[in-house]
Parts: structure tokens; C-alpha cells; sequence
């Protein structure tokens, strides 16, 4: 049987589940109050706006948004409906796929930027020092690192 967690350990993870989901659930509010777009578009929309020519390949963009082939593909289809994205075949490899930022794609995430930046400002970092700040990157950046290993790990074949 798994060892249970003391009561400053369980205090912690019964914090960051609730404030976390409160967190999320108050972005998503905001965002579409002010904007048409979900977090899951407004974070689709960032990170091909970020890439070079502004496309990723379906399965890279899967994997930086923590997303299954098949949620990415819901998502993409659902966004390419609403002309935020398109979805062409790669120049290098014409049986994979990228997803492309369309300028109505650009021009819905530079409207959303400055309230999505205001409510994240609002709910979360205005209220962290810059100790805070710190820690919290060190620690989500090493959960994510180790996550992402183990998920290698765990998806490797053995022998």
C-alpha cells in the first residue's frame, strides 16, 4: 500500500489542486468575456505565433501543449472553422501535417494579449515577490523536466 502524505504535504497538494483549478477556471472567464477564445485557442495561437514562419508540425504541437493527437486534432478543426488556424501538409514531408497561424489567427491573439496579460497579472503574478516568483519557476521547471522524462521513460519499449 502507498504511504499517505503528512498533513503539511497533503495542506500543500489539496492548496495547489484547488487555487490551480480556481486559477484556470478564472483565465478561461476572462478570456472568453473579453475575448471569442478558450485558453486552449489563446495557447494554440501563442505558441504559432512564436514558431518560425509561424507553423508547427501537428505532433510537436501536441506535445507543447500537453494535448493528445486526437484533442490537437479536435482543437485544430474546431479553430480552423473559425479561421484562427489552417492545417497544410509539411513542405519536408507531405504525409505529416502542420497547423498554421492565419492572419484573423494573429489578429484575435493581439487583441486578447493585453486582457489575458492583465487577468494572469490580476489572479496570480501581482501577488508574488519576486522571491516567490523564483521559487515557483525553480519547482515547476523541475516537475516539468521530470515529467517529461518519465513520460519518455514510461513510453519507451522495453526490451
Amino acid at each position: 500500500m502507498t504511504e499517505g502524505l503528512d498533513s503539511e504535504r497533503m495542506a500543500c497538494w489539496r492548496a495547489y489542486i484547488e487555487a490551480s483549478q480556481r486559477f484556470f477556471t478564472r483565465l478561461e472567464d476572462d478570456l472568453r468575456a473579453e475575448s471569442e477564445l478558450s485558453l486552449a485557442d489563446y495557447h494554440v495561437l501563442v505558441l504559432l505565433s512564436e514558431a518560425p514562419g509561424q507553423r508547427l508540425r501537428m505532433g510537436e504541437l501536441a506535445e507543447r501543449l500537453v494535448f493528445s493527437p486526437s484533442r490537437l486534432t479536435y482543437q485544430i478543426s474546431a479553430m480552423q472553422k473559425r479561421g484562427l488556424v489552417a492545417k497544410e501538409s509539411c513542405p519536408q514531408d507531405r504525409r505529416g501535417s502542420e497547423a498554421v497561424l492565419t492572419a484573423a489567427g494573429l489578429l484575435a491573439l493581439r487583441e486578447a494579449a493585453p486582457h489575458h496579460l492583465a487577468s494572469a497579472r490580476q489572479h496570480l503574478m501581482d501577488d508574488l515577490d519576486d522571491a516567490e516568483v523564483a521559487c515557483l519557476t525553480r519547482v515547476f521547471e523541475r516537475l516539468g523536466r521530470r515529467l517529461r522524462a518519465g513520460r519518455d521513460v514510461a513510453s519507451t519499449p522495453s526490451d
